[in-house]
């Protein structure tokens, strides 16, 4: 079939390319679109280079999916006119989440939100991706009141740019001029604009998307999104309060049990994720898990993955699958 990947020559539109070959997924005409600067320069897929064209083209063609990571301005633009030509269009950007006609997909947790008379779909922020995909489990079995969440995340999160800004720094060159500070040697507490009440919209979108995809409007979750010089995924630290009790063995168990959830959890002999642990990789990986003593029902957790990947142009292409194994694809 016909796929559009609006936004291919960045660095999620590339990762997505190679997980929609990897998965084998039925492109036979692949039509990748990027911005005027691009025009004409080609990408490879599949053993063959195509010639990267515009979205007036791509539309042209009634493409049956588009797979978007072109930002939010591009998204609002673009996604309904794909869409009007009967185009599925899974989008990457924030610019869809929160619309309550538009699914918020992660496949393992509520495919069953896709619908086949809806044709936008938003893929999650990557940061909420790796945190409710274990967690969605142990709602369903807990119930959880209460999230208290600190990020570590890659420079890979800010794209490219985030880093060419690290490598420029630690080969020795200026400040780079993407983040606000220096971070090489440092971290940034600062992840997307401020809003009036002191939080940040990357915390903002970690709240109000949870909450969706689980379909709970009443968890709470307050977030710090901090970034930090690494490159390979994205780190949490997740502090839950659940309505039930627990054991910590029905815990491990539950999480152990999701699909594309991994439970590294050996402290004594130094074994928990590490974002090298999770990159190029599709899983979740969890461990340091541990009752928090100081509030009842009270569990701690430490996150890790890949956030191009699972954060991203995975779960996207998991989206087209699922749209692709309901029959709704057309050729």
């Amino acid at each position: 079939m016909k796929v559009a990947v609006v936004g291919a020559t960045g660095l999620v539109g590339s990762k997505m390319l190679e997980v929609l070959q990897e998965r084998n997924f039925p492109v036979s005409e692949l039509l990748p679109v990027a911005s005027s600067r691009s025009w004409g320069k080609k990408v490879q897929f599949a053993g063959r280079e195509w010639e990267v064209m515009s979205a007036d083209d791509a539309i042209a063609q009634k493409p049956a999916l588009a797979i978007f990571s072109a930002g939010g301005a591009v998204s609002r633009e673009l996604a309904p006119r794909f869409a009007a030509v009967g185009c599925y269009v899974v989008d990457n950007s924030s610019c869809w989440r929160m619309d309550p006609e538009v699914p918020l997909v992660v496949p393992e947790i509520n495919a069953d939100a896709l619908e086949k008379d809806r044709f936008i779909i938003a893929n999650p922020n990557c940061s909420t991706i790796q945190m409710v995909l274990p967690l969605a489990p142990l709602h369903k079995a807990f119930g959880i009141k209460r999230i208290v969440v600190s990020t570590y995340q890659s420079v890979t999160g800010a794209g490219q740019k985030g880093v060419n800004h690290l490598l420029g720094e630690r080969e020795g060159g200026p400040q780079g001029s993407h983040f606000p500070h220096r971070i090489d040697l440092n971290v940034i507490p600062h992840i997307d604009s401020f809003l009036e009440d002191g939080f940040t919209k990357e915390e903002a979108k970690m709240l109000n998307e949870t909450r969706k995809i689980l379909r709970d409007p009443s968890i709470g979750v307050c977030a710090t999104t901090v970034r930090v010089p690494v490159m390979g995924g994205h780190s949490e630290s997740v502090n839950i309060e659940f309505h039930k009790p627990f054991t910590l063995d029905e815990v491990r168990r539950l999480m152990a049990g999701m699909p594309g959830v991994i439970v590294k959890d050996d402290p004594a002999n130094c074994e928990y994720p590490m974002p090298l642990d999770a990159w190029g990789k599709d899983e979740v990986f969890v461990g340091r898990i541990r009752r928090d003593p100081t509030v009842e029902n009270g569990l701690v957790l430490w996150c890790v993955s890949d956030n191009i990947r699972k954060g991203a142009a995975t779960n996207a292409v998991q989206i087209a699958q699922v749209l692709l194994r309901n029959g709704w694809l057309g050729k």
